[in-house]
């Protein structure tokens, strides 16, 4: 079984090394004590967020301290490929179960999207809530699924701006209902990356529930996007981004 994992400073992280004596302090550290009752020659996991991981044995607890000896220090490397999902708002919180989902997949970035057909509505301080709230949900299931690295949630973008971020990218894949092309020939002819290479940036772009409208796939495929599908049936907002991240995990050998 693997060991739980608490996010700790990244300084603090940085400047560990085997033999140390780790100190875990604040919600994190009563996370650990006091909701998973850890205690004194258990196995821990602390990152930084980032791709450092300490490992090693809880030597001290206390109600807002969690000390460990380290054992190992882990650079986890950066895969071949980043992904990003860019998530339509959606209603009834399917937009959540999209990037929470997304997160145990292996996203690396996640892109609010206003479209045209979104129901649901941010504007001034509830964007910037709902940044925060996604945010949060990044870290809370980057936690759950053991990752050292949690995904940045970027500002939410309208239609008219999405096109512009995207269209540095590698590969932009929307998924749509009616495209001809199967996702696993939109990837076939991605190659992986040298030790040298930036990482490839594959986009996967959700609709909200009434879809994505003719202008703005006609915007998107402007940048460079392709039009793909997943299979015969309609998924879900909260479906759709998740089934796509792992068809990628598959096609490109993570899993």
């Amino acid at each position: 079984m693997t060991n739980p994992i608490f996010f700790g400073d990244p300084a603090q992280v940085a400047a560990a090394g085997p033999g140390d004596i780790f100190r875990l302090e604040g919600p994190e550290a009563r996370h650990a004590v006091s909701v998973k009752r850890l205690g004194a020659g258990e196995s821990v996991d602390v990152v930084d967020g980032a791709g450092r991981r300490l490992t090693g044995t809880v030597t001290e607890t206390g109600a807002s301290l969690l000390e460990l000896r380290v054992a190992n220090v882990i650079d986890e490397p950066v895969e071949p490929e980043r992904f990003l999902l860019v998530q339509a708002l959606a209603k009834g919180d399917r937009d959540e179960q999209a990037v929470e989902a997304a997160t145990e997949l292996g996203v690396d970035t996640v892109i609010p999207w206003q479209s045209d057909r979104s129901i649901v509505r941010w504007r001034a301080e509830k964007a910037v809530k709902g940044q925060a709230k996604w945010q949060a949900l990044t870290f809370a299931a980057a936690k759950q699924s053991r990752r050292s690295r949690i995904p940045a949630v970027e500002p939410a973008l309208d239609s008219r701006a999405l096109p512009a971020r995207l269209a540095e990218l590698d590969l932009v894949l929307v998924l749509h209902e009616e495209a001809d092309v199967p996702l696993a020939n939109a990837v076939r002819d991605l190659g992986k990356r040298g030790p040298d290479e930036a990482p490839a940036s594959i986009a996967v772009v959700v609709g909200p529930e009434g879809g994505i409208s003719p202008a703005e796939l006609e915007a998107l495929r402007g940048v460079g996007a392709v039009a793909v599908r997943l299979g015969p049936h309609v998924l879900r907002s909260s479906t759709a981004g998740p089934a796509a991240l792992a068809v990628l995990n598959s096609l490109l050998g993570r899993w």
